[in-house]
């Protein structure tokens, strides 16, 4: 018994001095600023991290579609409530999940919005682990910043102070059409969401919900990434779930998208003109059914207004 009191004791000993060893190095290895120059990877969706703590009333998060269907400063200038987009390059659902948990850290959204190409890419238990592991201890991020640290990164202390103007938006005016002819045939067939992906949507729609925010389930304009057998997919599992689902691309809530000119790559993402039709749509949506505030005139809000200006200038220009 005494041995292996002993062996117990110093097995945890040696686990607990490895979680120290991990956390010392993941905070050495952190970026100090939320800037590129500083090593932050994804900066646009990152930029959530230098916003004023509890500002943020809408959190977007998945893909490229979302980024490049949602424009915060046009729902800022149409109706007053912030929004973010937290959407990187053919996200996983545990990045999604990771930059959900993020922004919560220092943000209360009321509510979340799911954009549901990620739903179907499919992850590799692996993945779902070293995922884990980044958010946890961004040793395991970050491990390679070794090569550009500075004197800043062992004497510093973490301060992130960048915001984008866009708010994660991507904005894009090129033009390349789409053949639309067969987009959204009708279909009674299902598209299966693998296990682990719908497990994650679960304890996102979870977390939400132990966090007063309501999950919501949006499909943005595709006709490369987007179909009924999808949308059917997507609708059976918010039904199991008990969550809320509106596809932007069928019935009611369809988008009135021209194929010939609102998309940049034919189909597979929305332009800057297809993503004010987007918005658009969706402004109107949330206003209606759901409680969201208007800070056009709070004065907390001045450098919203003054992010306004400066998107407002860029897409004149």
């Amino acid at each position: 018994m005494k041995i292996t009191l002993k062996n117990l004791i110093g097995t945890f000993a040696f686990a607990l001095i490895v979680i120290m060893l991990l956390v010392g190095l993941s905070y050495l290895f952190m970026p100090k600023n939320n800037q590129l120059q500083f090593g932050m990877e994804d900066v646009a969706a990152n930029g959530i991290l230098g916003e004023k703590p509890n500002t943020i009333d809408v959190l977007v998060i998945g893909d490229s579609e979302a980024y490049s269907s949602i424009i915060p400063m046009q729902l800022w200038q149409d109706h007053g409530f912030t929004t973010y987009v937290c959407a990187t390059s053919a996200q996983y659902l545990s990045y999604s999940q990771k930059m959900l948990k993020q922004a919560f850290e220092n943000q209360a959204p009321q509510l979340v919005i799911m954009e549901t190409n990620a739903i179907y890419r499919d992850m590799k238990f692996e993945k779902s682990i070293i995922a884990q592991l980044e958010y946890y201890f961004s040793i395991f991020k970050y491990h390679d910043r070794w090569k550009s640290m500075s004197q800043n990164d062992f004497l510093g202390k973490v301060e992130y102070t960048w915001t984008d103007d866009l708010k994660g938006y991507f904005y894009n005016i090129y033009v390349k059409r789409a053949n639309a002819s067969n987009h959204m045939k009708p279909s009674d067939e299902i598209q299966p969401i693998n296990t682990l992906n719908k497990m994650y949507i679960e304890s996102m729609a979870d977390f939400c919900n132990q966090n007063a925010a309501t999950f919501l389930l949006v499909s943005t304009p595709s006709t490369v990434n987007w179909n009924s057998k999808k949308h059917n997919g997507i609708q059976q599992l918010a039904n199991e779930l008990g969550i809320e689902y509106i596809d932007l691309n069928i019935g009611e809530t369809k988008v009135p998208i021209n194929w010939e000119q609102d998309t940049r790559d034919a189909g597979d993402h929305l332009n800057h003109y297809g993503a004010v039709k987007t918005t658009t749509f969706l402004g109107e949506y949330l206003s209606h059914h759901y409680e969201l505030p208007d800070n056009r005139k709070n004065p907390d809000y001045v450098k919203w207004n003054e992010s306004l200006a400066r998107y407002t200038e860029k897409i004149a220009g």
